[in-house]
């Protein structure tokens, strides 16, 4: 079984394009959701901005070499995100990554 180590985030990216209603708002004091730039915002203020499943603030190209634009101000739910966890090998599989 593979383990958290195995996994390489910057060049994956699967987790932030696999499913529009994942990147959601949910502890966030008001202080952290006003620091995010507004285009990354839906427009609904739920959470990050989409474009299909993929979260807004995702660079690259899934599999290959990713990045988060606004790492440093990311919401709670991707912070929480750990390599390797049942969400994460989902979001894999659904790319053919695991």
């Amino acid at each position: 079984m593979n383990t958290a180590v195995d996994f390489d985030c910057q060049t994956c990216g699967a987790c932030c394009s696999f499913s529009s209603d994942w990147p959601r708002f949910s502890t966030e004091t008001d202080a952290h959701l006003d620091s995010l730039p507004p285009h990354f915002v839906a427009e609904d203020e739920q959470g990050m901005r989409c474009y299909g499943a993929r979260c807004s603030a995702l660079e690259g190209r899934v599999g290959s070499s990713t990045s988060c634009s606004i790492y440093d101000l990311r919401p709670d739910v991707c912070r929480a995100c750990t390599p390797g966890d049942g969400a994460c090998l989902q979001a894999r599989s659904s790319f053919g990554l695991v």
